[in-house]
């Protein structure tokens, strides 16, 4: 799945090697480059990939930043906590909180 996230007007990098400890040791969820593409072995949340990244997320935090976390899915809102989204293969996921940025549908995926 790809990964998208904004707060503030801005776009947030999502890091190489998130739940990566080395080449023969990884999480359920991580990530290989800073391109938003989260790979996973297993059903998962986007609640259990931030808790591999160590970072915050809720319905009102996303990073560090406050506010009403807002979240589409191949363009689509969904109203639910964001914690609780299933990382899907082949689908674009857009987090933002603060103004409106219009979400990406698609994401072309390297083969």
């Amino acid at each position: 799945m790809h990964l998208e996230l904004f707060a503030n007007g801005f776009a947030i990098v999502i890091p190489a090697r998130v739940g990566v400890r080395n080449a023969q040791c990884h999480a359920h969820e991580w990530t290989s480059t800073p391109t938003g593409v989260v790979h996973f072995d297993r059903p998962a949340t986007l609640g259990d990939l931030f808790a591999v990244w160590g970072m915050a997320l809720g319905p009102r935090r996303l990073l560090s930043f406050r506010g009403a976390v807002r979240a589409y899915l191949d363009g689509v809102r969904i109203r639910a906590d964001p914690r609780s989204l299933r990382l899907r293969d082949g689908h674009e996921l857009v987090l933002e909180t603060g103004p409106f940025i219009p979400p990406h549908r698609t994401f072309l995926f390297p083969p």
